[in-house]
């Protein structure tokens, strides 16, 4: 029956835990990267989606006055977060992590990426403003959802510029992959993908990287590993080509993953988060 057969492919696709995705040793990955954690005042946020745990990072002096939200992906953490989090933290920056909705402490099991998209946008209402918002992968997407503010978003997240870490372009290139692995037929595919639609109250066609940063109209930085593995480097490609707004940086060796370690990045990030202030405070003048 494909409305049976969609059903469970949906309740597996919200929930992160099953993901063939998830790293082999997650459980290891999850307890080194804690530890850096350690010192951050910890935060319980109401959302729409249910509470979520958040982690401030204060800054190291001297303090400049802007912050950074870092979104991590799917079956990560906001631990997984940590290294970009602590070099924006030493150079003046208030860094807030965030386990979305289904992740790290949450309670919850399931969610959607619109589940967490609307839990970026409550915890930027209750702990921001936040200049830059920082996501990785399907996070990403997430902080570019919340911050075009339309359906299905119950408000809209303010951040000055973004930085998209492997972003994934086409939402629906994704639910295809995860069809394709489950055996889906055609019907089946379509019945997993309506339920998906009712929560997005939008096509998911109408999910893609360089449509959703043009509604956000915010500058951005992609920064895509051209041996990316799960994301493909086509995708980041896309995305800048689609916006005006939106600037590409290649990187090779570091894959999906290894990307948030790397020095480089974090300072190509650092720099585009410091040319986005610095044109705001010069627009003020």
């Amino acid at each position: 029956m494909p409305t049976v057969a969609g059903a469970r492919a949906f309740r597996r696709f919200c929930t992160p835990s099953l993901s063939s995705h998830r790293a082999l040793d997650h459980d290891l990955l999850v307890e080194r990267s804690r530890f850096h954690l350690r010192s951050a005042q910890r935060v319980l946020v109401p959302t729409v989606a249910g509470p979520v745990q958040t982690f401030t990072l204060a800054p190291v002096e001297p303090q400049i006055g802007a912050s950074v939200l870092l979104v991590h992906g799917w079956t990560g953490e906001a631990s997984f977060m940590s290294a970009p989090a602590d070099f924006f933290r030493r150079r003046g920056f208030r860094s807030v992590l965030v386990d979305l909705p289904a992740h790290g402490d949450c309670q919850r099991s399931r969610a959607s990426l619109f589940d967490c998209a609307r839990a970026v946008a409550d915890v930027a209402a209750v702990l921001g403003p936040f200049d830059i918002a920082f996501g990785h992968s399907v996070g990403a997407l997430a902080a570019l959802v919340a911050a075009g503010g339309l359906a299905p978003m119950h408000r809209k997240a303010e951040f000055a510029g973004l930085v998209l870490v492997a972003p994934p372009d086409r939402f629906q290139d994704v639910t295809r992959r995860f069809g394709t692995e489950g055996g889906l037929d055609a019907r089946g595919q379509r019945s997993f993908e309506r339920r998906l639609e009712r929560l997005a109250r939008r096509p998911i066609a109408a999910f893609t990287g360089g449509r959703l940063l043009t509604e956000a109209d915010r500058p951005a930085l992609i920064i895509h590993a051209r041996d990316d593995a799960e994301v493909p480097f086509e995708d980041g490609a896309r995305i800048a080509a689609a916006c005006g707004r939106a600037e590409l940086m290649a990187v090779d060796g570091l894959g999906h993953r290894a990307i948030l370690y790397a020095p480089p990045v974090a300072r190509a990030a650092h720099g585009f988060a410091t040319r986005v202030l610095a044109e705001r405070r010069a627009v003020r003048r």
